[in-house]
């Protein structure tokens, strides 16, 4: 019979366009419900196949010995058969009684009439091995059973018919001989000895492979850095070579990893900080272009991860002093590696401050700027140090400034000073203070629709929509961040900065922070909130009194002060004389040896305590200060010579009648006192300014320059007039300028050209004319070589 012909005509494009939505998914649904089906039935076939296949491979054959006992057995039952048909009267007498005995015994059924054995033999209780053996049936030697693999099967017209091949069978035997071969030859090979290298050749051989991981690094280092998206990958190679364990070159090998990788992520990082994909944005088909880049993205923020993880167990594995078995380092080669591994954190502090896990380095970096190896103590600081300067916004500043207090706070102010010192080097300058009104109220919008309606004409709406739209894409452009964004910033980083110095003069005045806390103070003091000025100067002039500071941190303490008073401080009625007298006091404390460099804080306390204060200080404290300058700039080095006349100078200038200190005649009652400690009591307009005399004769042309300005009263035009380059300076520039740190002097002393030894200048002034022939012939006669007889007088004197 026939198949069905399909009549069933395939639907056209528009009958399909007219077919409901839910008719098209009932058909998709029945046609997927028909494949599963038929595969599901396919899949049944199969299992059948393969069970039929295992019981034809597992049945066992017949032994030839089975198939004789069955054909015996049936030849002895036909027999029987015959012999119960013979009567009885056939057989002899004395075969019919034996017959009769054994019937009557029970070995007779179940014993083998063809053995020889006794009857009533007593079974062993253990059979022997091969005994048990020979009892069990033979089997046919066949040949050892192949597994078999199943391919597809083929289908034609009489059916399925599965289709099988052998599994190659592996020659064990042949295996054996060879591990057996090969365990022999290692044997041997282990037994022989190594040859001793001398050591050139061992050297030699450190260096070959030396070379060898370097231009593998370099090579894969270069890979990278050429097409960073097509090679992320071998960063991960690169820093396998972190775990180096030829012992010979373990230790440089690593350093040079460690290197290499830290300038590959300065080169390779991006500019912007990368984000965790979310599993939406994971769902989302995108472009390969984008793919390509977030799978560099994440693999270069995996691999920074485990490098810097790597930097760290480094650090901390000299730290604690722990050496692991499987290492092939030595501790004392551990502190070389770690030096290295910290200079690669702090590159990466300073170079990308902007990357992933940036706080993780600060938290890694800044307690180690209180380790107790110099080195890298220094190392630490001075990265923090760049990072301050170049920071222009202050998020990195913020961080870093957030865990230094809390590490100050947590070692219970038990710390080097350098962490301290830092913080002058922060990029603050203004701060968020306390806004008026004016500034508090918000800025004024853009006009609304309705506005404009209202109030302009339709050419002027034109012309404002325009101008509005054109302000809107310059603050877009604009590529700095807001100015409240960073004064927010900054405001936060110097509250935090404040807490610490606070805490520090509350609860540790005798720390040796003490120093680096007053330092700051005078430096930011012009930023601290007027609520805290009164309790400050309390603080500040009980530290003073105390007598515990020593001179240096007394300076720091009256800077503090003044600068506190000469910004918001003015609006305070508070006499600051005792910081006056003090400062009085300490100036004899300065000399031309160490406490030289100190000198500028003098002349900062100097310029904020007369020059911008000019109107609350008395004419009495400028004439007793001008003259203990005076004083002090004889017994001091050039530059501070220097500095000290710029300042008398900003003195004579500044305040009235100062030139009554170059008039001999005494103004008023008294005399001058010196040794007094009080600049309003010592009768300064009593005296004159003699040392000017003195420096007019000082070695350096500088000072001379000054102590001649001064001497002629200071003038800004005419003929004592200082030059430009040293009217314009500060007085505290002028004392870095001139400073002699290097061992140069500034400036530079002429050179004299050198006179030879051998030659004899002839001087006419002093030489006449018949000495000088007298000279000529005398140089003649002895310049001839005649022998000398020492003897001649001798022998003369024996003869006569």
């Amino acid at each position: 019979m026939k198949p069905r012909k399909n009549t069933k005509r395939v639907p056209s494009f528009r009958k399909l366009l007219r077919t409901s939505q839910i008719k098209l998914d009932n058909k998709l649904k029945n046609k997927q419900y028909k494949q599963k089906s038929a595969a599901k039935k396919y899949r049944k076939e199969q299992k059948k196949l393969r069970e039929a296949v295992r019981d034809a491979i597992s049945r066992k054959p017949f032994p030839l010995e089975e198939c004789k006992k069955k054909q015996v057995a049936k030849k002895w039952e036909e027999k029987e058969e015959e012999e119960d048909a013979l009567p009885l009267d056939m057989m002899d007498e004395d075969d019919l009684k034996l017959m009769e005995d054994l019937a009557q015994k029970a070995s007779f059924l179940t014993r083998d009439l063809s053995s020889n054995e006794p009857v009533h033999i007593k079974k062993r209780k253990h059979e022997s091995v091969i005994e048990k053996y020979e009892k069990v049936p033979r089997r046919l030697q066949t040949e050892p059973e192949k597994e078999l693999i199943h391919l597809l099967p083929i289908k034609d017209k009489s059916g399925i018919i599965p289709q099988t091949v052998e599994k190659p069978v592996l020659n064990v035997a042949h295996d054996e001989e060879e591990d057996t071969e090969n365990m022999e030859e290692a044997e041997d090979f282990i037994e022989e000895p190594l040859p001793v290298l001398t050591p050139e050749e061992m050297a030699a051989q450190r260096r070959q492979k030396l070379q060898e991981r370097k231009m593998h690094i370099a090579a894969l280092a270069s890979a990278i850095l050429s097409e960073p998206d097509s090679n992320i990958k071998k960063l991960k190679e690169l820093r396998a070579m972190l775990m180096e364990q030829d012992p010979n070159v373990a230790v440089i090998v690593r350093k040079l990893v460690m290197v290499s990788l830290m300038e590959i992520f300065k080169d390779i990082a991006p500019s912007y900080k990368i984000r965790p994909l979310t599993e939406v944005e994971k769902a989302t088909k995108v472009k390969k272009e984008t793919q390509k880049l977030r799978e560099f993205e994440e693999g270069l923020v995996s691999q920074y991860k485990f490098y810097l993880e790597n930097l760290e167990q480094t650090i901390k594995d000299w730290k604690q002093r722990k050496l692991k078995k499987s290492n092939v380092i030595s501790l004392k080669a551990y502190k070389g590696l770690a030096e290295v591994a910290v200079k690669c954190l702090c590159e990466l502090l300073v170079a990308l401050p902007h990357f992933n896990f940036h706080n993780n380095i600060i938290v890694l970096i800044v307690p180690l700027m209180n380790d107790p190896s110099k080195m890298i103590s220094e190392l630490c600081v001075e990265a923090v140090k760049k990072l301050f300067k170049q920071d222009k916004l202050g998020y990195a500043s913020l961080g870093v400034v957030k865990v230094i207090s809390g590490l100050v706070r947590g070692r219970n102010y038990d710390v080097r000073p350098e962490v301290l010192k830092v913080f002058l080097h922060l990029r603050i300058k203004e701060v968020e203070l306390q806004k008026d009104s004016e500034d508090i109220a918000p800025k004024k919008k853009f006009m609304t629709y309705k506005e404009k309606r209202k109030n302009l004409s339709r050419m002027q709406r034109k012309w404002k929509k325009a101008e509005e739209k054109l302000e809107r894409e310059l603050l877009e452009a604009e590529a700095s961040e807001s100015k409240e964004k960073k004064l927010k910033l900054h405001t936060e980083t110097l509250n935090i900065v404040f807490v610490t110095y606070f805490r520090i003069l509350k609860k540790a005045q005798k720390s040796p922070l003490l120093p680096a806390v007053l330092e700051g103070l005078a430096k930011f003091a012009h930023l601290i909130n007027v609520e805290f000025f009164d309790d400050l100067l309390i603080v500040l002039h009980s530290l003073i009194a105390s007598g515990d500071l020593s001179y240096r941190e007394s300076l720091h303490c009256i800077l503090s002060a003044f600068h506190i008073l000469s910004g918001q401080g003015d609006v305070l009625n508070i006499d600051p004389m005792k910081f006056y007298t003090h400062l009085y006091k300490t100036l004899f404390s300065l000399h031309a040896g160490g406490t030289n460099e100190d000198m500028g804080i003098v002349l900062q306390c100097l310029d904020v305590m007369f020059a911008k204060r000019r109107k609350q200080v008395s004419q009495q404290r400028a004439l007793a200060f001008l003259k203990r300058l005076s004083i002090l700039a004889l017994h001091v080095l050039p530059n501070s010579s220097v500095g000290i006349l710029a300042t008398n100078r900003v003195f004579m200038q500044t305040f009235p009648r100062m030139d009554l200190l170059l008039d001999n005649e005494s103004q008023g009652s008294g005399i001058y006192l010196p040794e007094l400690d009080e600049p309003e009591h010592c009768n300064a307009q009593n005296t004159a300014l003699w040392e000017l005399h003195l420096l007019q004769r000082h070695y350096h042309p500088t000072v001379q320059k000054f102590a001649s300005h001064l001497i002629a009263g200071a003038p800004t035009e005419g003929s004592g007039v200082l030059p430009l380059d040293l009217s314009q300076r500060s007085a505290t520039e002028l004392f870095e300028t001139y400073c002699m740190k290097g061992m140069t002097f500034n400036p530079p002393v002429a050179s004299v050209a050198p006179r030879r030894k051998d030659t004899f200048s002839q001087r006419d002034s002093f030489v006449d004319e018949e000495l000088n022939k007298q000279l000529q012939q005398h140089i003649s006669e002895t310049g001839a070589h005649r022998h000398l007889d020492f003897a001649k007088h001798l022998k003369e004197s024996s003869l006569a």
